[in-house]
């Protein structure tokens, strides 16, 4: 994950070899074999998903907002109901989850976790879902170069900030409910506009291709009703 919209509609999605595309300008033979190369290298560095920033990169008060707002609902559970509505919801996610996660007892465990954690934070639940594809692939023992950690890539900073060093982000249900947490302040930050929200979630702000991958994912392969 990251740091620094609701609207899951209108993402552009991304044609297919955007990427590639993007690379042809530079082998114009005007291009210079050095400015090819740098390019390249950017891109290929900014492909794998970062994480929140951390606490010196962040403005001081969306440091403070974020980090307030963790320690008011990290340790909230109490607002578990045991839906039966969620069942349609859980054995066709289970489906769409069997290329990832091989064991239907696993998969069913982590998708009421997902489903608990983003209906908590008033997130769409198949949307989280698109999230952990693109953060860690669903390897909940994921951990990035910057160190962010689990599922939804938390950075292990946030807790300390909030005062619960012990928590363990490789644990599916303490992993989701950080960064269906952060994901939840960076929407009401940015007043529901999800592809904003999820490029702060990144630390990408400013940016669209964290967001496009992210929501041509749950376009793809995770939107409800979407088979």
């Amino acid at each position: 994950m990251k740091a620094n919209s609701n609207t899951a509609t209108a993402a552009p999605r991304p044609t297919k070899n955007s990427s590639w595309r993007t690379l042809l300008p530079l082998f114009s033979p005007s291009c210079q074999y050095i400015r090819q190369l740098a390019a390249i290298f950017a891109l290929l560095w900014a492909l794998p998903a970062h994480t929140q920033l951390a606490p010196d990169k962040l403005p001081d008060q969306e440091h403070a907002e974020l980090r307030q707002f963790l320690k008011n609902t990290i340790a909230d559970a109490s607002s578990f109901r045991d839906r039966f509505d969620a069942e349609v919801w859980l054995l066709d996610m289970s489906g769409r989850l069997e290329r990832f996660i091989d064991d239907p007892q696993a998969r069913l465990e982590l998708l009421r976790a997902v489903h608990f954690e983003a209906s908590n934070a008033n997130l769409k639940p198949d949307l989280v879902l698109a999230l952990i594809e693109i953060e860690s692939g669903f390897d909940r023992f994921a951990v990035s170069r910057a160190g962010a950690q689990g599922l939804m890539q938390v950075m292990p900073f946030w807790k300390n900030e909030i005062g619960r060093p012990d928590d363990n982000l490789t644990d599916p249900y303490t992993n989701l409910r950080y960064g269906c947490r952060i994901l939840q302040y960076y929407v009401d930050k940015e007043k529901g506009n999800m592809m904003h929200a999820l490029a702060r979630y990144n630390g990408s702000y400013g940016k669209l291709w964290y967001p496009r991958r992210v929501m041509d994912a749950w376009i793809k392969r995770w939107r409800a009703g979407n088979l």
